[in-house]
Parts: C-alpha cells; structure tokens; sequence
C-alpha cells in the first residue's frame, strides 16, 4: 500500500513553499499583515464600506509613518460581486495609500479566491505588486505569507464552471437581493478542514504559515476559544501552589475568562470551532490576521522587531473587556477616534522553538 508523503497530501501548498519569492526579516524589521478587505463599489452591499475610513485611518495616521511595510493578504477585492474598475474608481485614494509603503521597504500583495482572476490584470493599479504567496526568511526558518484558499483549490480547479456559477450569482442574484457575502469560508466545517489541512502541512514542513480566508483570526493556532480554554486550564494548574493573596487574582481572572467564554458560546462562536482537533500540545504553526469588515473593528498581525503580534482596531470607545496577557488597555491613535489592543504577542525566537520542539 502507497504511503502518502507531504508532497502527496498537500501539492499545491508544497508549491506554495517551493516557488515562493523570498524577503528577509532584519532585526528591526516592522510588517503589517492584513486580509480580506473584500472592497466593493462604495454601496450598501460593500462590506468594506463599514470600516473604510478605518482601514484608511490607520494605514496613514500609524502604520506608514511608523515604517511598517505592508502586506495585503488576499481577497482585497470583491470581485464575485463587483467590477474591478468600479471598485478601483470608488477607493482610489485607498490604492495610492497602499502604493505609498513601498518606501517604507516593500509592499505586496498575495490573491484570495475573490480577486485570483487579477492575475490576468496587466492594467491592474497593483499589478507589479502581486503574488500568490511570499516567504519571510528569518534566520533559517521561514513564514510563508498566502491567503489559504489554495488548501482547497479543488473545487475552484477542477469545476471552474462551478466557479463562474458562484460570480455569477453574487453579482445578478446575491446583490440585488441583499444574501451575505457568499465564501467557501462561510462553511464552518469547511473552514475547519482548510486550517487543519494548513496546520498539518506547516507542522510536516518545520515553518510557519500566516493566512486570512476564513475571518477567522488565530494566534499560534489557537483561536480565540481555544485560547480562552488554554488559559483557564493553565490557570488552573497554577492555583494550587500560589499563595493565598496570588489565588484571589487566579480565581477573579478565571472567572472573568469563563464569563468571556461564555460570551463566546452564546454568540454562536463555538459553530466550527472544534477542541482536541489539532494535537494535545498545539504547535504554534499557523496564524491568521482575521479580516478588515468586522462589525465593530478589523484585526491584523503585526511583525515587529522579531515578534509577531495580533492587534484589533475599532472606531470610538468599548464597554467591553479586552481580554490578554499583555497590555491590554486600548492605545488611541493621537487625533483620532481610533483605538488598537494588542491582543497576543511572542517572540519568534519561541514560536519557531515550541515548533521545532513540538511538530
């Protein structure tokens, strides 16, 4: 009986890791990682229209003018729904934005499923910046930057007039009727197999694999239920040796961690999240910078000075709790009403380690 090798299970990630054009990570190298923006025409079913003046907002006000290179993960355009020069006509002034960080160093832009027909763009405003996936070198390890759709390429390849089926409807049936944006991520079980797929690949591969695609944001694997639960029970853990004063935070905090959970469930998070799927030590291999139309914020990941970090940004302020081991007070951006959290941070040095040591 045929064993099957990584390169059998996985060829187009293999591919991926392969034919990826490579840029090195310096010491004070600084790189915002962010995904599925899914711009439109401006209109009432443009999900991006929410968090436009957002995005736009801290691109120009934080992350250009603190240096940051820029990395556009994937589905930026909708263009199941949308013409490609009406969504260019109507966010003009967010292209040039994103030209601007190539004088910070280097800017690019990997395809989603939603904007791979923008390969055959030679007119396209982003055109001399695009690729379908980029390695980060660090050191002798690598981060392979691509937008995840591609660990279920199938049926995209294989039934290309389903493909056209699914553009044809958003733009004629889907739009006019107001349906949800329509994605092979939408599908919670789906969604599950791509990022158990990627995670296994990763984990074969010894490297790191930062992806968007689903809108689901993930740190070291973990999404934020499993980090929620990881957090509990490691709190747990430590309750019993830690002295009388110590145990009253220990309770207070797990308390308000399971109140947080809770939150989750109730909201219907747990759809798709599965415990135990991965391994029983989760080895941080896979990253996820979640998406720019949240309804009340966007996420992304941050590479800073050889850590990486997931950030969440939102416009006014929240009653709600920021949940994290770090700072978590929000930071507003100076002359603005916006606000960034760091949400997870670690060095690369241990994400890399606890990767060597675990997969």
């Amino acid at each position: 009986m045929k064993l099957f090798n990584n390169h059998d299970k996985h060829p187009h990630l293999e591919r991926l890791l392969n034919n990826s054009k490579s840029v090195s990570l310096g010491s004070d190298t600084r790189i915002l990682i962010l995904s599925d923006l899914h711009m439109g025409n401006g209109g009432r079913r443009d999900e991006f229209r929410r968090n436009a003046e957002l995005v736009e907002g801290v691109l120009e006000n934080y992350y250009l003018s603190e240096k940051y290179n820029l990395i556009l993960n994937g589905d930026v355009e909708e263009l199941f729904k949308f013409p490609l020069n009406d969504i260019v006509d109507t966010w003009r002034d967010i292209y040039e934005l994103f030209l601007r960080f190539n004088e910070n160093g280097f800017f690019y832009k990997t395809f989603g499923n939603h904007d791979a027909s923008l390969q055959d763009e030679k007119e396209y405003i982003l055109a001399p910046f695009l690729l379908e996936s980029l390695k980060l070198l660090y050191g002798q390890e690598s981060v392979l930057v691509f937008h995840g759709h591609q660990a279920s390429v199938f049926l995209w390849e294989t039934y290309p007039i389903v493909s056209r089926s699914i553009v044809w409807f958003l733009r004629y049936i889907a739009k006019p009727f107001g349906i949800r944006n329509f994605s092979i991520a939408y599908n919670s079980r789906r969604r599950f197999a791509i990022e158990k797929s990627i995670y296994d690949f990763s984990n074969q591969s010894k490297i790191v694999s930062v992806i968007g695609h689903t809108h689901r944001p993930l740190f070291e694997s973990l999404s934020k239920v499993d980090y929620l639960r990881y957090r509990i029970e490691e709190l747990c853990r430590a309750f019993p040796a830690a002295e009388a004063k110590e145990k009253k935070k220990i309770r207070n905090k797990i308390s308000t961690l399971r109140e947080e959970l809770d939150a989750c469930f109730r909201k219907g998070k747990q759809i798709g999240l599965r415990s135990g799927v991965y391994n029983n030590l989760t080895i941080p291999s896979v990253f996820n910078s979640g998406c720019a139309i949240g309804k009340r914020g966007i996420t992304a990941l941050e590479i800073d000075h050889e850590k990486i970090r997931l950030v969440y940004w939102y416009n006014g302020k929240q009653s709600r709790k920021f949940l994290s081991d770090r700072d978590s007070r929000p930071m507003q951006l100076p002359g603005t009403g916006y606000y960034r959290i760091v949400l997870n941070e670690d060095h690369l040095d241990y994400v890399f380690s606890r990767l060597h040591l675990l997969a």
